[in-house]
């Protein structure tokens, strides 16, 4: 389970390398279940990789 955790956080990342986007537009990109988007963002976030934030009730995500 992690390793396919560590891979999902890796598809992400190149997802936020083209710049922030919206968790909408993430999960788009990388097509990941809802489950599987969030336990990577999880993974990101605890490493201090990411920074997430609100605008206007809309999540983004950025490369940290």
């Amino acid at each position: 389970m992690l390793e396919k955790i560590g891979t999902n956080a890796g598809h992400i990342w190149t997802v936020l390398e083209n710049g922030e986007a919206s968790l909408k537009a993430v999960k788009k990109a990388t097509k990941l279940t809802e489950k599987d988007l969030n336990m990577a963002l999880g993974w990101l976030a605890r490493e201090g990789k990411i920074d997430l934030y609100d605008v206007e009730g809309e999540a983004f995500v950025r490369l940290a």
